[in-house]
């Protein structure tokens, strides 16, 4: 069997690949981020005149961003939204929720336990254990120096 060479490689990936459209992406993304975070807002003024304080409201808009988000990728709506919004769509919350809900969602003919339930964290599980551990660290490395 004969190896490639890695110029060769690298022809054939060029030549298979199709060019990204870089500035239209990255200005596709900013519209969509945008117009997320424009409703964001608009929640926000919505929670803050049915009474909740700024700190409250804020919460309930992540919340709500989150269950909008779940509500998509339950519908399978999201991915398709997501295949033309991009990252606009990925990064924020709702990407973090859709990436919770994606493998549940795929696992869930095999039962609410061993489907839904185990597949629930596969993805974010390990940001959460990360990033609650690392807090830890930190809280202990300031409480430990009496840096703060």
């Amino acid at each position: 069997m004969k190896t490639a060479k890695p110029q060769e490689y690298a022809k054939a990936v060029k030549a298979a690949s199709p060019p990204s459209p870089v500035v239209k992406d990255c200005i596709w993304a900013f519209l969509v981020g945008g117009f997320i975070c424009t409703v964001g807002q608009i929640l926000v003024n919505l929670y803050q005149n049915l009474g909740l304080e700024l700190p409250q409201a804020r919460t309930a808009v992540s919340v709500s961003l989150i269950l909008i988000s779940a509500t998509l990728t339950t519908l399978g709506w999201y991915d398709d939204l997501s295949k033309h919004a991009g990252a606009g769509m990925l990064v924020p919350i709702t990407g973090f929720a859709n990436s919770m809900v994606s493998p549940a969602m795929e696992f869930k003919s095999e039962g609410f336990i061993t489907g839904l339930g185990s597949k629930l964290f596969t993805v974010s599980g390990p940001v959460l254990v990360f990033g609650v551990t690392s807090s830890v660290i930190y809280g202990l490395i300031i409480y430990l120096f009496h840096i703060i």
